[in-house]
């Protein structure tokens, strides 16, 4: 077999002219960032994309995963997911609270007929992520979330673009983070969004952002203690030229699904993700399962994949209470499914430049290689 070389992912970039001419505004302001026309012209195209009123902006969507759980003011336990990027545990910890880890399902994401369980007295909230761009199950979730008094944030970071029913994601849930890190469908380069529901959390995210000193005051007082979360100036440009590109490349990545769920479904032992209806998916990342019916294990295919020049992506291999920061602490931890999908689950190359016969190719080597 032929050796090709395919990257596992790209970043979606405008024409270099586009994002030229949108930053030239800069350079005759003087204001590459504290709240300038780019950032705010990109909150209100936000906002009016995902037909949601309340968008701030962040310089990444870590600091805005932190700055939503203080705007909460929460104390305690909350529930979540360890099968996830680091950031969701760490702005968890990093905020004073206590994960405790429930299991997932074959959605990838925090399974709901285990929450209750895992509820205690102590139990403030459920912070978990819409892994793969897949959304959660979000009305049950929302179901127990009610009966128990409990606040949801949803960790989006890999969701921009993903519906329910015709809704938002965001539309879900007191709070949802969003990540616009280059790697990610839409991209400013790097910068976070957070959405959400109650107006009277702007104030208090505004101060954070901005080190507590509220913008446009003539005070020299500090009314929260905040951090530099601010999106700058450029980051806002890349977001603008960007956001109207967005639909089509989701719609170019729908089909490349398609084609990988037609390519693969007569291969034994690969199991590809199946997508519902009522959902329009952004279609992040394409996960398959490798079960001991293909022959080989996961690993072995990533491997001899990357033989061939194709890179694909073990996420996530380990769950987040087993890296070496946090598997010494007393966590609650129910995860057994979890510690199965870590070990079977493989991420293809996904981005709207791949061409038909990339995705032909990868299949075939894939079928060979059994």
């Amino acid at each position: 077999m032929n050796k090709v070389e395919i990257k596992a992912t790209r970043p979606v970039m405008p024409e270099l002219s586009s994002y030229v001419q949108e930053i030239q505004s800069i350079w005759a302001s003087g204001i590459m960032t504290n709240n300038g026309e780019k950032v705010k012209k990109f909150g209100e195209m936000l906002a009016d994309y995902l037909k949601c009123k309340n968008v701030d902006l962040f310089v990444n969507g870590h600091s805005a995963l932190l700055l939503a759980i203080k705007a909460m003011d929460l104390e305690g336990e909350v529930i979540t997911s360890p099968f996830t990027f680091v950031s969701t545990t760490n702005a968890i910890i990093q905020s004073g609270l206590t994960p405790v880890f429930g299991d997932i399902d074959e959605s990838y994401n925090l399974c709901p007929d285990g929450i209750e369980e895992l509820i205690t007295s102590n139990t403030c909230a459920i912070i978990t992520p819409h892994i793969f761009g897949i959304p959660c199950d979000v009305e049950r979730i929302e179901e127990i979330a009610k009966k128990y008094g409990l606040k949801v944030i949803y960790d989006g970071a890999q969701a921009f673009g993903t519906r329910i029913k015709g809704k938002a994601v965001c539309a879900y849930g007191d709070i949802t983070m969003f990540s616009f890190h280059a790697i990610k469908v839409f991209n400013s380069i790097e910068g976070g969004a957070l959405v959400y529901q109650d107006s009277a959390l702007h104030r208090s995210l505004e101060l954070c952002r901005n080190f507590g000193v509220s913008y446009g005051e003539e005070s020299n007082d500090v009314l929260a203690c905040g951090m530099n979360a601010k999106m700058n100036e450029f980051q806002a440009a890349m977001g603008i030229v960007n956001l109207p590109l967005h639909d089509t490349e989701v719609a170019k990545r729908k089909r490349l699904a398609q084609m990988y769920c037609e390519c693969l479904k007569d291969i034994e032992g690969i199991h590809t993700y199946s997508y519902k209806k009522d959902i329009d998916y952004n279609y992040a990342y394409f996960p398959i399962k490798v079960t001991e019916e293909y022959g080989m294990s996961r690993d072995e295919l990533w491997k001899k994949l990357k033989g061939f020049g194709i890179e694909t992506r073990k996420l996530y291999d380990k769950l987040t209470c087993d890296y070496s920061c946090y598997k010494n602490r007393d966590y609650v931890r129910k995860t057994e499914y979890a510690d199965r999908i870590k070990d079977i689950t493989l991420d293809l190359p996904m981005y709207g430049t791949l061409v038909d016969e990339e995705i032909i190719d990868i299949c075939r080597i894939i079928k060979e290689l059994r």
